[in-house]
């Protein structure tokens, strides 16, 4: 199973939703390891450090620092981008699909939008 951590402001129903679905789900959120407010480029880093995906729903900025990591050729392990108006209970089935079918080498250097 694929380890993930959540942006700041990753939508908390989803996450609950997860840990309700999954109990066993490897997932932390930035401010629970002190990463509050810190930007997106070391997030980013840190996640790799970690061998975590990104969940984000930030679709103005993770992107183009996820393509300059992998341009660069720094490790991106993956992000997961799920639009935030997407309905909480399909954005948990479709993560939980992700997380549960993806081997990590496929999520590599990836961005993936959701919905799927």
């Amino acid at each position: 199973m694929l380890k993930l951590v959540s942006d700041e402001n990753f939508n908390a129903d989803i996450i609950r939703g997860l840990y309700r679905r999954r109990p066993g789900i490897d997932l932390v959120r930035v401010q629970d390891v002190g990463m509050r407010s810190t930007p997106d480029p070391d997030i980013l880093a840190w996640a790799a450090i970690e061998g975590r995906i990104l969940l984000t729903h930030d679709r103005d900025t993770i992107p183009f620092w996820a393509i300059e990591r992998v341009i660069s050729g720094q490790t991106m392990l993956g992000v997961f981008l799920v639009q935030s108006l997407m309905p909480i209970g399909q954005a948990i089935d479709e993560l939980i699909l992700a997380i549960e079918c993806l081997p990590p080498d496929e999520c590599k250097d990836l961005v993936k939008f959701f919905p799927l």
